[in-house]
């Protein structure tokens, strides 16, 4: 479902300014996110208990808008592999404060680096370039990575409040940022569906998550989940027809095993 909304998002960044598309659907996704906290009946934890959260959708704001504007200017099957990259930030941030990566996670950042300046790096009339999209994908790997960050520290009391937290604070921030650039925060009815579609399948996907780390082994479900970029690409092949090379191809598995490493070490 990760793989469905960003497909969804990516493409309504083709045709509608960024900002729209993050702030529309994601108060969209608050909507469900709200009928999930009402849900689980977690007892409110505080603001300041919460803070991180906020922080979280800070971060999650710009990898979001990172993400599509890549998606909207760049080849899919290169942005959302690098994307997918996010889990080395925690990695990092885990080994700043003593925790040292396992042999399985070392392996998997080799991966990641060799995915993405595979990915990242093409040639034309014998010059190489950076590929288009492919540093806005950095950018929104970073803000993704942020994103965990902030989520695992403002999920000590609940998770539920935490991710509404975040959210509540990319909306508004978004918002503010629409109101500054004076970009009207409206769409065209026809491109309505997909907006919320991007909003309901990124809170569905968000939920099932949530619900899988209580069925089974976190780690499982890190690793899984990871590997959301997968259907993206698939789905930019058979609708919109794009292809990779042999080498775009081979990066985009090596950065997307690396991950699945990192998530499974």
């Amino acid at each position: 479902m990760w793989g469905v909304g960003d497909f969804l998002g990516g493409l309504a960044s083709r045709r509608l300014a960024v900002i729209v598309v993050v702030v529309v659907s994601q108060a969209i996704g608050l909507a469900g996110l709200l009928v999930w906290v009402a849900a689980t009946r977690d007892p409110f934890p505080g603001v300041v208990e919460l803070l991180p959260a906020a922080g979280a959708g800070v971060a999650v704001l710009a990898g979001v808008t990172a993400f599509y504007r890549g998606l909207a200017i760049g080849a899919m099957g290169i942005v959302a592999p690098i994307t997918a990259t996010g889990p080395i930030v925690p990695l990092a941030v885990d080994a700043v404060h003593g925790t040292t990566p396992t042999t399985v996670q070392w392996l998997g950042i080799a991966f990641i680096l060799l995915g993405v300046a595979t990915l990242s790096w093409e040639g034309a009339h014998g010059q190489m370039r950076i590929a288009s999209g492919a540093g806005l994908a950095i950018l929104a790997a970073l803000g993704f990575g942020l994103y965990f960050v902030g989520i695992d520290a403002g999920a000590d009391e609940s998770a539920s409040w935490a991710v509404v937290a975040a959210r509540i604070t990319a909306v508004s921030i978004g918002a503010l940022v629409a109101l500054a650039s004076s970009r009207p925060l409206r769409a065209p009815r026809s491109m309505l569906p997909m907006l919320i579609a991007v909003g309901l399948i990124d809170t569905f996907a968000n939920v099932l998550v949530a619900a899988a780390t209580t069925y089974g082994a976190a780690g499982i479900v890190a690793v899984l989940s990871s590997l959301y970029p997968i259907v993206t690409m698939v789905l930019a092949w058979l609708v919109l027809g794009e292809r990779l090379g042999a080498t775009k191809r081979a990066g985009a598995a090596a950065a997307l095993a690396g991950a699945a490493l990192v998530a499974a070490g």
